[in-house]
């Protein structure tokens, strides 16, 4: 079997305990260096703090609360164990969230993933996670780079000259989301040009529906999937067993139960919480808003790490839409604009092969175009995503609190 390192192969004993030694610096280096954590863990003493146990004493800190924090104390909300100017990368995704990369080496920890998908030094890779203010684009080339590949900086969009980089270039590799390695597949079909060498994926963003996965298989291209975020780096990646998603070497991994910081037992499903060991941005107990589950056992690939079911929806009404958060506030945001609309309601499905949300809005004037074309616009404005917008009557929409609607379905 081939591993990234022995990290992988070690037994959970030992890497149990190696996390473990590991939490009070990781507590302490928060506490002290954070400001934001200095008060979230006032009363806390890292020494103690050496077991799981002590671990769930711990206050959860939510990405749901990022824009908040960092409209409070800007601009990373006092969880950074550095200075602004001491990065190296400064990011903004939707939301706005603000997030950082430093010079360490393999800041978000995406080799392994990588590795475990098939790539090697050597390796061209195309990848097309966007570069433009967001890290998703600079999360991958890092990591492939890392690796000893060199990396064609793709981004999103402009297909049909990507395609024609691709036909020319010859990458083995595609990084990116699910839905956009289809495009450049069909983009290819349709000007004539040779994608064919590209053989392996690591994709993430969204969902990597079965039916997907078989598409490309048939097409000679094994895709597999990680899951990662730029405040966390990997949290979890594919084998080539396929059964769940790997736990990366580097974290300590909760499943809460959602909306408290209570521990489930395996099979059961919660909110995933995430202890990182990164000096530089040091997160304890950190809930991504995803649900998940741990598997029993590990993986038949030999790796020995616990396994989580991957990405089952999330805790909050957060979403990804093409690989993109679309936050509740945005679409408050939205409303505002348009003192018009009554409730609304962001629904989220699938269209094809790719994701599609429209926005439902009670209204008096159905039937006024411009509105609706001027609602779409903001929509766009505030999302960063195109959608659909559907005038519904005015007390149709339940009065649940419901502002994202995810109607997709993961199994």
């Amino acid at each position: 079997m081939d591993n990234y390192d022995d990290l992988e192969t070690r037994s959970p004993e030992a890497r149990e305990a190696a996390l473990m030694a590991a939490l009070p610096g990781t507590v302490a280096q928060a506490k002290e260096k954070a400001g934001g954590f200095g008060d979230i863990l006032a009363e806390v003493d890292p020494v103690a703090v050496t077991d799981r146990a002590a671990l769930a004493a711990l206050p959860v800190t939510r990405k749901s609360d990022l824009i908040e924090r960092q409209q409070a104390v800007p601009p990373f909300g006092g969880l950074a164990a550095l200075a602004p100017g001491e990065t190296a990368h400064i990011f903004m995704s939707p939301g706005p969230i603000y997030e950082f990369e430093t010079a360490r080496k393999g800041f978000w920890r995406l080799e392994r993933a990588l590795f475990a998908a098939g790539f090697r030094a050597g390796d061209i890779v195309h990848n097309c996670f966007a570069y433009h203010l967001t890290p998703g684009g600079w999360m991958l080339d890092g990591a492939a780079r890392g690796l000893g590949c060199a990396v064609i900086p793709g981004g999103v969009g402009n297909s049909e000259h990507q395609v024609q980089a691709i036909a020319h270039l010859r990458p083995s590799a595609y990084t990116g989301t699910p839905d956009f390695l289809k495009v450049l597949l069909d983009k290819g079909d349709e000007l004539g040009l040779d994608c064919s060498s590209i053989t392996r994926a690591l994709v993430s963003g969204g969902a990597l529906f079965p039916e997907m996965r078989q598409a490309y298989a048939d097409r000679g291209v094994a895709v597999l999937q990680c899951y990662a975020t730029a405040d966390l780096g990997l949290i979890a990646y594919e084998s080539e067993a396929r059964e769940g998603m790997i736990l990366d070497e580097e974290i300590i991994v909760e499943i809460l139960r959602p909306g408290t910081g209570d521990p489930l037992p395996e099979g059961e499903v919660g909110e995933v919480v995430v202890t990182t060991l990164n000096p530089d941005y040091p997160l304890v107990r950190f809930a991504t808003g995803d649900l998940s589950a741990i598997l029993p056992g590990t993986s038949p690939c030999g790796r020995t790490a616990p396994r989580i079911k991957g990405w089952l929806g999330r805790a909050d009404q957060a979403t990804k839409v093409k690989g993109m958060f679309v936050q509740p506030g945005q679409v408050a945001a939205v409303l505002k604009r348009h003192g018009e609309i009554g409730r609304a309601r962001l629904v989220v499905t699938r269209d094809g092969d790719s994701d599609a949300m429209t926005l439902q809005c009670e209204v008096e004037t159905a039937d006024d175009a411009g509105l609706i074309a001027a609602i779409a616009e903001s929509l766009q404005a505030c999302c960063k995503l195109k959608g659909a917008v559907e005038a519904v009557a005015p007390g149709s929409l339940p009065n649940d609190g419901k502002i994202i609607d995810d109607q997709r379905s993961y199994s």
